[in-house]
């Protein structure tokens, strides 16, 4: 394959993430209100989600480490077409939930698989260039999602904007089954057996580099979470905003997160990977204070959040492709398996935060502007500490 269809194929296959949640987001309380269902089961439609997804890549993780990326991405994104519209139909929220469940069980084996091509195919520090780039494509479908998702829910109904991802998923598929070459060097036949599973667990949860890298992760989707699960109820209900504003406002955070891509690839040569998660995240830090500060202060507007939220996003573009590269750097012949560690452990950290917010979200913004802080906070201390120590990628770095 040419670089430049690698960089494509892994651009869909992590962009499918922000499809499934960032797309329908805008929705989100027209849906909460068509079903008439609690805001508790409003997030359960995304925390869930989530949760199936970290979870999924735990088992497709070593089933690409023994049959091979190409088949495993194949039955997952199949799956994923039939649950997107299973949701799209869903008679209510309880059957909608089950379907995003699915959906997200399935969409586990599309960005497990796009971590792991990348440790296939390029070393650590090569590998952190080159998911900058497919970030920055993810970067661009985010950028689309939320203003489309806006305009389908306003011109037909929240629906339609749940349909959506099955076409994506459908043009991702095809894509996959026409271009894609197998990028496994040597599939493992013990991949999937109980001892060998368990083996290479412990290995991977031991390496001080995957620990560094996988906290910088998930404390960096971890905001990200925060800000998505609570942003529609606190732009539309309490700042009232329309869908389509909304929209212009997830708009403008991936505009800032695709902005941050490119950074993290002028910084990576300069600084080295530890140098430049250490600088993206003080500002981190600064926005994620600033957006606590005035929330504290009673600075209630669009702008208090949007300003702040630019710095975060930023930095965002820098420490997802430092991290989810350096997590499965050191593992190159249990790249599946690291790759799907990592996920699930920012997976879990979702879930955990879809249920505080469900049960914090308050009609104020201070859920979320709090919660931003203390993940910022998070963010820096581990950039500063377990990172700065264990965090730079060796070129070479195999499997023991």
């Amino acid at each position: 394959m040419s670089p430049a269809l690698v960089v494509l194929t892994l651009a869909l296959l992590l962009g499918i993430q922000p499809v499934t949640t960032d797309l329908y987001l805008p929705a989100l309380p027209a849906l909460t209100a068509g079903f008439g269902a609690r805001m508790a089961h409003a997030q359960l439609t995304l925390s869930a989600l989530l949760l199936a997804f970290g979870c999924s890549q735990l088992v497709f993780g070593p089933l690409s480490d023994r049959f091979g990326r190409r088949p495993v991405l194949l039955w997952g994104l199949g799956a994923y077409v039939l649950a997107s519209i299973g949701g799209a139909v869903a008679p209510t929220i309880e059957i909608l939930i089950v379907w995003r469940t699915l959906q997200g069980a399935a969409m586990g084996a599309a960005v497990m698989a796009a971590r792991a091509i990348v440790r296939d195919l390029y070393q650590p520090a090569d590998g952190a260039r080159v998911m900058s780039r497919a970030l920055t494509g993810l970067g661009v479908i985010a950028c689309l999602c939320a203003p489309l998702g806006g305009l389908v829910s306003d011109l037909f109904n929240w629906r339609l904007a749940l349909l959506v991802p099955a076409l994506f998923g459908a043009f991702t598929l095809a894509l996959i089954a026409l271009r894609f070459d197998e990028t496994l060097p040597r599939r493992n036949p013990d991949a999937l057996r109980a001892g060998t599973l368990i083996a290479t667990w412990a290995m991977v949860l031991r390496n001080p580099v995957f620990l560094s890298f996988s906290a910088l992760t998930t404390a960096s989707y971890g905001m990200l979470f925060t800000f998505l699960a609570s942003s529609s109820f606190v732009f539309i209900q309490v700042l009232g905003l329309g869908k389509t504003q909304y929209g212009l406002v997830m708009l403008w955070s991936s505009l800032a997160y695709i902005a941050g891509t490119f950074v993290c690839r002028r910084w990576l040569p300069r600084h080295g990977v530890r140098g430049s998660v250490a600088r993206a995240a003080g500002l981190t830090l600064a926005g994620g204070s600033a957006m606590g500060l005035l929330a504290l202060a009673g600075v209630v507007s669009v702008a208090a959040i949007v300003g702040p939220l630019t710095l975060v996003m930023l930095a965002h573009g820098v420490h997802q492709p430092c991290g989810q590269s350096g997590a499965v750097g050191p593992f190159p012949q249990a790249a599946g398996a690291a790759s799907a560690l990592n996920g699930f452990i920012m997976m879990l950290a979702a879930f955990g935060i879809g249920g505080w917010l469900g049960a914090r979200m308050d009609g104020t913004v201070m859920p979320l502007a709090l919660g931003m802080w203390f993940w910022s906070v998070c963010i820096a201390l581990i950039a500063w500490t377990l990172v700065r120590r264990h965090g730079e990628p060796r070129a070479g770095a195999a499997l023991k």
